[in-house]
């Protein structure tokens, strides 16, 4: 169910904004050590120890199997994913593996239903229960425990689908599918509840941010932001921030910020020093991460990607923000 404006200051308690967002320069930009495999429509995850960059296409658009961990300091290779490459995975970490779910194969527009488990410790792959249908350019995000994947897109169509797995039974559940279908949104869990953010279909680009309460199975709407899709997305100091992207009307690759606070007002902070589509945010420790990506908006599953890694941090931190 799709709800208004009017009905998610009742629903959340948020004061909607409607003006275009305020600029903002709390922020602060600085270069990180660059991966050592340039990388575009790839899955970058945290476990709050380390920062792993997997999967993606690279130079002349090449599948990248390259398995590549960043301690804080410098980047080290620690294998390859298994199979031939994928791109536009989703993966997260969870209770100390990483969950490398879907995508397309190699370089093309044929999706995988496959479920790859990476265990940190061990250094070894497995596979998981498969997706209930192939899939790519979808988003995943873990909320207590489970696993949950959003939208993306197959060989013909894209996808509506939310489907959740619980690792502790290797089973998938279907829930209440997004209000529309859309490939490469980004994805939080903010205050308990999933957030899906723009997206795009074919060469449409969508600005809504679709708010899922677990509680209810019901999705709502919250407050949109300009249409991008590939999006990087993380959840710092008790608000939502969004990093870059694409605008395929403007053909070009974004370097926006922006922070969505409780009171339910989006902000634009510093901008990225590199614009960047498949901007893929991590946190890790006090600092958020935007890792590889490609500079040029490309229409293609062989995007050539980047080694480029950008590091952001509040000009305070979390414990003395109000």
């Amino acid at each position: 169910m799709h709800f208004s404006g009017t009905a998610i200051v009742a629903l959340l308690g948020w004061s909607i904004a409607h003006a275009a967002p305020a600029i903002s320069a709390q922020g602060a930009w600085s270069a990180a050590p660059p991966m050592h495999h340039a990388r575009a429509a790839h899955a970058v995850v945290s476990d709050g120890k380390s920062i792993y960059a997997m999967a993606g296409t690279g130079a002349g658009g090449a599948p990248v199997l390259a398995l590549e961990r960043f301690d804080g300091a410098a980047w080290h290779d620690e294998g390859v994913i298994p199979g031939p490459g994928l791109n536009a995975p989703a993966a997260v970490a969870l209770d100390g593996k990483i969950y490398l779910i879907g995508g397309f194969v190699t370089d093309t527009n044929l999706p995988s239903a496959g479920v790859l488990v990476y265990d940190i410790k061990a250094h070894a792959w497995s596979e998981a229960a498969p997706l209930p249908a192939p899939r790519g350019g979808h988003a995943a995000v873990v909320r207590d425990g489970r696993i949950h994947v959003l939208g993306g897109g197959n060989s013909e169509r894209t996808l509506a689908d939310h489907d959740v797995f619980d690792p502790a039974r290797n089973a998938w559940t279907s829930l209440a599918p997004l209000p529309r279908s859309e490939g490469s949104p980004a994805a939080v869990v903010f205050d308990g509840n999933v957030y899906a953010i723009g997206g795009r279909s074919g060469p449409a680009d969508f600005g809504a941010v679709d708010i899922y309460d677990p509680a209810t199975s019901r999705w709502v709407a919250g407050p949109a932001i300009e249409p991008r899709g590939t999006s990087g997305a993380v959840v710092q100091c008790g608000a939502i921030y969004v990093f870059g992207g694409e605008s395929q009307a403007a053909q070009r690759s974004l370097g926006d910020v922006l922070r969505l606070s409780r009171d339910g007002a989006w902000d634009k902070l510093t901008p990225m020093p590199t614009p960047r589509n498949f901007a893929r945010a991590v946190v890790l420790d006090d600092a958020v991460y935007v890792v590889g990506g490609s500079p040029t908006p490309e229409a293609s599953h062989a995007s050539t990607g980047s080694a480029i890694v950008e590091r952001f941090r509040l000009e305070r931190p979390c414990a003395s923000r109000t």
